[in-house]
């Protein structure tokens, strides 16, 4: 049997990341779009940092702000984490469904946002941690609930677009 895109890219299930990429996309990758509902109950994203403890993804923001509104009313999430940006080879995608929960009181949750100063700052957590420590600051946790979609390039004949597979492609 061909690999995937071998022909066309209309069959891709065998393009999804297995575990072990998964766990490395998400650890080299400190950003995702994060999807919720707005204010008229329409489609929204941002760009924002992400931390993973435990499963859970946790996300530090600031009261008032139009993602925490909206999940303050409606708990339903997608995040959408992509390779680009990181120097993994190849093109990796996961998108997940979860649920979200807003976290106002997060004295109890100070190893959280050391875990995201100490991924998001790695040279100076002390002084991230201090721009995290406003009197609007809270977290959002997001619990997981299924894997909408993934994508791994590098699983797809030659570099999925057509072309050879480049060097820096491991397979």
């Amino acid at each position: 049997m061909d690999k995937p895109g071998t022909k066309d890219i209309e069959q891709l299930s065998g393009a999804r990341l297995t575990a072990d990429a998964k766990a490395a996309l998400l650890a080299a990758q400190t950003e995702c779009t994060f999807c919720f509902l707005d204010d008229d109950g329409g489609p929204a994203a941002v760009v924002l940092s992400f931390a993973l403890h435990d499963g859970h993804f946790w996300i530090t923001s600031v009261a008032g702000r139009v993602q925490v509104r909206g999940v303050q009313r409606d708990s339903r999430v997608a995040l959408v984490i992509s390779g680009t940006g990181t120097g993994t080879p190849g093109r990796q995608m996961l998108s997940i469904k979860g649920t979200a929960t807003v976290h106002r009181d997060i004295g109890g949750l100070d190893d959280r946002l050391e875990l995201l100063a100490s991924r998001l700052a790695p040279a100076h957590p002390e002084k991230f941690m201090e721009l995290l420590s406003s009197p609007g600051r809270l977290l959002i946790e997001v619990t997981p609930t299924a894997v909408v979609a993934s994508h791994d390039s590098r699983r797809l004949a030659g570099d999925g677009r057509g072309g050879p597979a480049r060097k820096d492609d491991a397979r």
